[in-house]
């Protein structure tokens, strides 16, 4: 609104609020006091109306009605700090801020507007400006209690700020976290804290809370390529690449020089490559160069601990192509190290641990791996190796035998004659008493193999894993001496006599 001609709103706006009062008091120049009188009771009027507005928190109203005082009346500096106080319980410090400037320009001794300045910079996070204002209001009134707490808040922000950049270099990112949430209580407003929060949140792992303060921010500003740089930075690490590229190209679009969305976009994109290569190889059957491949991608960048741990399972798999298991079985650690949710990783785990006959780590992983997902076949993958498990602690009679699982009828008998020969006691009865009870029952439990797989029904019970006492056999009970005589047959029993020194030949009576 215009209230004055150019010559009068020129010797208006060279003149304060209390000087245009002192005149209409009875100074000079009655006859332009008179003009402007008018204008200012109009003024005054908004701005009570805006007084009372904001008394009731309705800082929208408020607001309003502080704007058209000073239109109506543009040189109050009263008016200026009301609005910066109305926009400041909005949130809207940098409009505030530059308000509250204007307030002191026009009247350099107006301790709210030096005081609302401060808040405003310490809001936005500029302690140091923050702490010139409040430094400014003890010169003008050095008992001033909320300039020197204010003042203090200023120092401890800075104080923060130190320690977090000392931290940061440290990749002490819990550290920055907890400085960058203190300073964030008296700089609410802050972008460069929250981003720096928002950075440290990734690289700890945290990403929905690192991706809401990024996209809180965006929202009020979608070209902060700060911003855009950790919203990339989440999505990268957690494996979705194509996407993070996206991100980082755009922030680098709005900032060109940001050293650290181009680092990240170079290795996102170099990660994908080398994945993708390496992911081609295997299905070609070149595991060699896919191993290559995989192992290159994992130096590329040691902080993508999402990406990495498929590395080293898609490792761990060609490992196991190429019947490496041990090998297998530490990359897939090494997986299951950076993503302890990586079911894949758990799998293949507990495949190389049956292979390698291990098989309670195995069960252990099938066990993670169906409390997670409870699946029929993660249940029959797990009752295997259950099954597994407790035929291995039982005793191998395919390896006492010296037999394949899947040996013949025949196969077994002959391994049998091979073994109870060599194992009989007579055959060491001139060895040491220690050798004789070894042999004995070594004899023994060869007798105890060949009675179970050479009987189809109990062969069977075996190799399910089923209990053998369950058919009412007491292994305990088994005499040797006569499944031998059963196997080798003859009414007169049977000897060994000697031949020759250290030779022995079987005799039937």
């Amino acid at each position: 609104m215009q209230c004055l001609d150019a010559t009068t709103k020129g010797q208006y706006e060279r003149i304060s609020y209390w000087q245009i009062k002192w005149h209409l008091l009875g100074g000079k120049n009655a006859q332009t006091w008179r003009n402007i009188n008018p204008k200012i009771k109009e003024a005054e009027a908004y701005k009570e109306q805006g007084n009372v507005f904001y008394a009731k928190k309705d800082y929208n109203e408020a607001f309003n009605y502080y704007t058209k005082a000073i239109d109506t009346c543009p040189s109050n500096a009263s008016y200026y700090g009301n609005r910066a106080a109305t926009l400041m319980m909005l949130g809207r410090y940098r409009e505030a801020l530059g308000d509250a400037q204007q307030s002191v320009r026009m009247d350099d001794t107006f301790l709210r507007g030096h005081l609302r300045e401060g808040k405003c910079h310490l809001s936005l996070g500029n302690a140091m400006a923050a702490s010139r204002c409040f430094q400014r209001v003890l010169e003008l009134d050095h008992k001033n209690t909320q300039a020197q707490q204010e003042l203090n808040n200023s120092r401890t922000v800075l104080e923060y700020e130190k320690i977090a950049e000392a931290d940061f270099e440290k990749r002490d990112f819990r550290k920055v976290v907890f400085c960058m949430d203190r300073a964030l209580e008296f700089a609410p407003a802050c972008h460069r804290f929250k981003i720096l929060k928002a950075e440290c949140l990734a690289l700890l792992g945290r990403y929905p809370e690192a991706q809401s303060v990024a996209s809180d921010i965006l929202r009020i500003d979608s070209t902060n390529a700060d911003a855009l740089y950790v919203r990339g930075l989440c999505l990268y690490y957690e494996d979705c690449i194509e996407k993070a590229v996206q991100f980082f190209v755009q922030a680098l679009k709005m900032a060109p020089d940001h050293d650290k969305a181009c680092l990240a976009c170079r290795n996102a994109k170099a990660l994908k490559a080398k994945k993708d290569d390496g992911n081609k190889a295997f299905k070609e059957g070149n595991y060699k160069l896919a191993f290559e491949l995989y192992t290159e991608a994992l130096a590329i960048d040691p902080n993508n601990r999402k990406t990495n741990a498929k590395l080293y399972c898609n490792r761990g798999t060609v490992n196991s192509k190429l019947r490496k298991l041990d090998e297998a079985i530490e990359d897939c650690t090494s997986a299951i190290r950076l993503d302890d949710t990586y079911i894949k990783a758990y799998l293949r785990r507990a495949q190389c641990y049956m292979d390698t006959e291990q098989y309670e780590d195995a069960v252990r992983d099938y066990e993670k791996v169906y409390q997670t997902e409870k699946t029929k076949e993660h249940k029959q993958l797990l009752k295997t190796a259950q099954v597994e498990l407790k035929k291995s602690k039982r005793k191998d009679y395919y390896k006492i035998l010296g037999v394949d699982k899947n040996a013949s009828e025949d196969e077994i008998k002959k391994a049998y004659r091979k073994r109870a020969l060599m194992h009989h006691p007579d055959r060491h009865s001139g060895a040491s008493a220690e050798i004789q009870k070894e042999e004995e029952k070594k004899f023994k439990e060869v007798g105890e193999a060949f009675t179970i797989l050479s009987d189809p029904k109990k062969k069977a019970r075996y190799d399910s894993g089923q209990d053998l006492e369950e058919d009412g056999m007491n292994m305990g009970d088994f005499d040797a001496n006569n499944i031998f005589k059963a196997f080798f047959g003859g009414p007169g029993g049977f000897s060994f006599e000697a031949s020759g020194p250290g030779n022995f030949f079987f005799q039937f009576g």
